[in-house]
């Protein structure tokens, strides 16, 4: 590990997924990039946090139809 990666991973654990994810896909991210990339997926997982947090009741079940 580099002094750059170990600075990363002290910094913002999500520099480390973004690092596996490019890995495992072979998708290059420019240095420039990946603010924007940390951001976004900031978002998404404070979104994902509120969906995942909302109560339902036991007997709540999928709706067969999505309609909007």
């Amino acid at each position: 590990m580099t002094k750059r990666e170990s600075a990363v991973t002290v910094e913002n654990p999500l520099d480390d997924y973004i690092n596996a994810v490019a890995k495992a896909l072979a998708l290059p991210v420019e240095e420039a990039w990946r603010p924007a990339v940390r951001a976004n997926l900031e978002v998404s997982l404070r979104l994902a946090r509120l969906v995942d947090e909302f109560p339902l009741p036991d007997e709540t079940e999928p709706a067969s139809v999505y309609t909007a």
